[in-house]
């Protein structure tokens, strides 16, 4: 398994940059590569000096000099920082979005040397994502992963930091991926890198979109921007088809926008019901539900796939249906993929409806919004025979609007409830319960307050019955709480499993 390294590329001199990026040359250097970290800077790199919320990049300049960059990137703004410096600039309007077509140019266009594909939505991108890499890996392609919970590229994995990285990182993972024989990949596309351009300037292949429900408007002012976010993913620049699921309203207005506008195909994906009256060109996909994990999707001009998920949940089914008519859509034939998908489209999602336990029955979910919190648990409250718990909080300096909606959910959907801390960040965790409890009393549903998530679960798994399902939900696969801007190691899997342990042994004891 080869080791990631940030890709250099052919020497390029920033005279030529200015042109591909439309900007101005001050000086003239030769480049190898490009980076927005001034820490990561190597003698001869562009350094991106973008502006920030609180400094502007342009202040690391002297230290990104002194790493030995050969030259610097920038804004007017920073022109006036860096002057001093005697290093030759490339002078844009705007940093943040001349960033990943610099390092595009530099590293030769990987993203042309790849199938890409993109999915974005609230809820559900990165298990789409793990099925279509799943389903593009079972045709023989050799797909790479760039999402929430990893990056994985040929044979290497790269933790990751965002859904989806800054544009320079992109560029370089792109690149990496290319020169070890990859052929494809598959990213999850978060509303905060597509107002921030950070995708740019890759043309996926194919895009999707799963669904838009409340979530990080914290970040985006009202709804129709976190949806204008969205659907600035479904342009004739960044992508050639689309796949959109139409079983909520933004869905079809987003559908109604695409349709005639991109260059290949555009079609239509219903889970919930019919695809209804759908504009001229567009292909319709329509879900039949057989009972258990199969679906079949069809469309109206014929084809037909039938398969299965192993992952519990309607929501799963529509995830399973977006990735395969993703696939379709890509140009794989109905056959081709029923024959590399023997067992259906079932991929190990970290922190995913993920079963820790079958008795009781522990979940780890990453639901941290009220519809996929809802979806969670209306997923395992058929098969539970006992009692429906719930853990969960919110997180801090986000969208604090859906805190109380979130505590009247659980309230309502689960048997008891536990409230406890998230990732509190520099709020008052304190106040995050109260406004999350606040949602969730007046339900006649039992609400239990535990500041330490730690404390939490055990308490839970260990006053549970074997028949309950306990949802563990917020976290998923991430490892590391921050509270007050302290790192702090903790897993819901690892507190799960020695909170298990425990229990047996007390029962052992018993």
């Amino acid at each position: 398994m080869a080791e990631y390294r940030r890709q250099s590329g052919t020497p390029t001199s920033i005279a030529h940059l200015a042109g591909e990026v439309g900007g101005r040359a001050r000086g003239d250097a030769v480049v190898e590569s490009v980076t927005a970290d001034s820490r990561a800077v190597r003698p001869g790199d562009l350094f991106a000096a973008l502006p920030g919320a609180h400094v502007h990049g342009a202040r690391f300049a002297a230290a990104a000099a002194e790493r030995g960059a050969g030259a610097v990137m920038t804004d007017s703004e920073g022109v006036a920082l860096v002057e001093g410096l005697g290093i030759p600039l490339l002078v844009v309007d705007s940093p943040a979005s001349a960033l990943g077509r610099a390092a595009a140019a530099i590293l030769g266009e990987p993203a042309s040397q790849l199938d890409a594909y993109a999915i974005t939505g609230t809820n559900g991108k990165t298990t789409t994502a793990y099925m279509l890499d799943s389903i593009l890996a079972a045709l023989g392609r050799r797909s790479g992963l760039i999402g929430t919970v990893e990056i994985r590229l040929a044979d290497t994995v790269v933790p990751a930091r965002l859904t989806t990285p800054m544009p320079d990182e992109l560029q370089s993972y792109l690149a990496f991926h290319a020169r070890a024989g990859g052929t494809d990949v598959v990213m999850e596309a978060s509303s905060h890198a597509l107002a921030q351009r950070r995708t740019d300037p890759v043309r996926f292949s194919v895009a999707g979109f799963a669904n838009l429900t409340q979530d990080h408007l914290d970040f985006h002012s009202s709804m129709e921007e976190y949806y204008r976010a969205k659907a600035s993913l479904f342009t004739p620049e960044r992508c050639r088809h689309a796949v959109v699921n139409v079983d909520g309203r933004w869905g079809r207005r987003l559908l109604a926008e695409a349709a005639g506008r991109l260059p290949g195909t555009v079609a239509a994906l219903a889970v919930e019901g019919p695809c209804g009256d759908l504009p001229d060109g567009v292909v319709g996909w329509t879900v039949t539900r057989t009972g258990g994990p199969d679906f079949t999707l069809e469309s109206a001009d014929g084809r037909r796939f039938a398969t299965s998920t192993s992952l519990p949940g309607r929501f799963n089914v529509a995830n399973a249906a977006l990735a395969s008519a993703m696939a379709l859509t890509a140009g794989y034939a109905p056959d081709d993929l029923a024959r590399a998908l023997p067992d259906g489209v079932s991929p190990v999602v970290p922190g995913r409806m993920e079963t820790i336990s079958d008795r009781p029955r522990v979940v780890v979910d990453f639901a941290h919004n009220t519809g996929a919190l809802v979806e969670a648990m209306r997923a395992l409250r058929p098969s539970t025979a006992g009692r429906l718990i719930v853990l969960t909080g919110s997180a801090g300096q986000r969208d604090a609007g859906k805190r109380p909606a979130m505590g009247e959910a659980v309230a309502t959907h689960a048997d008891l409830v536990y409230i406890t801390d998230d990732d509190p960040h520099d709020e008052d965790p304190a106040a995050i319960r109260r406004e999350v409890i606040a949602g969730a009393l007046g339900h006649g549903t039992p609400v239990v307050e535990i500041a330490n998530r730690a404390e939490a679960i055990a308490r839970c798994i260990r006053e549970a019955e074997n028949g309950d399902t306990i949802l563990l939900a917020g976290r998923g696969h991430e490892t590391v709480q921050e509270v007050a801007g302290v790192p702090v190691e903790l897993d819901d899997r690892a507190e799960a499993r020695r909170a298990l342990r425990t229990r047996a042994v007390e029962e052992m004891r018993a």
